[in-house]
């Protein structure tokens, strides 16, 4: 199995143009996209790629199928309870492109605080928090 066995899953409004913004700005790609056949603005499920690791998503329901929990997206809570780390090589590089397809850089690339590698910080579209960084936490610290 390539990537990690924990893969993140999140919830868009508008699960069609987070898809769009996530390939665009942050650099993933489309490994599977599912659309309801009725109305392609509701995407069932989606998987996409950066590397060796993954990301799932779709759009927010009505809830009927989902009764053992309540889906959300983040701009609907008013917060988030999770953000999504990802490995880059050169966050300082990740984040112009990024900035430069509308992410919203909320902490600007710098050095770690107590630990190695460089970070940044932004904010897709409906909200979600991702970081961008290269510290490798699988990596052994000497």
């Amino acid at each position: 199995m390539p990537g990690s066995p924990v893969i993140p899953c999140l919830r868009y409004a508008n699960a069609p143009a987070a898809i769009d913004f996530l390939c665009a700005a942050f650099g993933f790609t489309r490994h599977a996209v599912y659309p309801d056949d009725a109305d392609p603005t509701i995407i069932h499920h989606a998987q996409l790629v950066l590397g060796d690791g993954m990301v799932l998503l779709g759009s927010v329901r009505d809830m009927e199928g989902e009764s053992l929990y309540t889906w959300s997206t983040a701009r609907d809570l008013g917060g988030i309870t999770a953000s999504v780390y990802v490995v880059v090589p050169d966050p300082d590089g990740h984040c112009l492109h990024a900035r430069n397809e509308g992410a919203v850089v909320v902490q600007e690339p710098q050095d770690n605080d107590g630990y190695p590698g460089r970070g940044y910080t932004a904010l897709d579209p409906e909200g979600n928090v991702w970081s961008f960084g290269s510290y490798d936490p699988w990596t052994p610290i000497d």
